[in-house]
């Protein structure tokens, strides 16, 4: 059972039905009894910007430095964020950019392009909210956001298996949608998957 769980907030609108997900979510997961931590990125304070890359080593702000260690205590993390432009929005690739680092999230093998895995143990679920339709994100876009969260980020690092939920065409829905996607959203966070 995922006792200790991170909910990472990538939309930087407080007002926004991925914050409101993220809330559901929270709520069902502490009623089952689980412990939470949330990132909530448009309230933590960073620059998210890599400016040297892994050339030049950058601070971390604070609040990166705490939202490491919740990663690190986690068992579990769950990504909420809208996928813009068929991708993730500029604040949560800029805070992979500067929390997920060599010797925190993973390690280069000497003379190889392999890597080690610093993550190694922990699960992870995306909530994502879109406005495109389920068909075309799926045949058009190939799903590209979810295989660039799933593959090239969280499994790099060693979380796995990751598991994904989908809001399709937000926009266009009425509130007693929205609503029955908040319990829906509720009642993950009571399983804590």
């Amino acid at each position: 059972m995922k006792n200790n769980i991170a909910v990472i907030i990538g939309h930087p609108n407080p007002d926004s039905f991925c914050n409101a997900l993220a809330q559901a979510y929270t709520k069902g997961a502490r009623s089952s009894g689980a412990e939470i931590r949330v990132i909530d990125l448009g309230k933590i304070h960073f620059d998210p910007n890599l400016k040297y890359g892994y050339h030049k080593r950058t601070e971390l702000e604070p609040d990166l430095v705490a939202a490491q260690e919740t990663i690190k205590w986690a068992d579990h993390l769950v990504f909420v964020y809208p996928n813009w432009w068929g991708s993730m929005p500029a604040i949560l690739k800029g805070f992979f950019d500067r929390v997920l680092l060599p010797g925190f999230a993973f390690k280069s093998k000497p003379n190889s392009l392999l890597t080690t895995k610093l993550l190694k143990g922990k699960t992870a679920r995306l909530i994502v909210t879109m406005d495109t339709p389920r068909w075309y994100y799926h045949l058009f876009l190939n799903k590209a956001n979810h295989l660039i969260m799933k593959r090239n980020v969280l499994y790099y690092i060693g979380i796995k298996p990751v598991k994904i939920i989908e809001f399709n065409m937000v926009k266009f829905k009425k509130k007693e949608v929205l609503e029955g996607w908040l319990r829906k959203a509720e009642a993950l966070g009571v399983k804590r998957g």
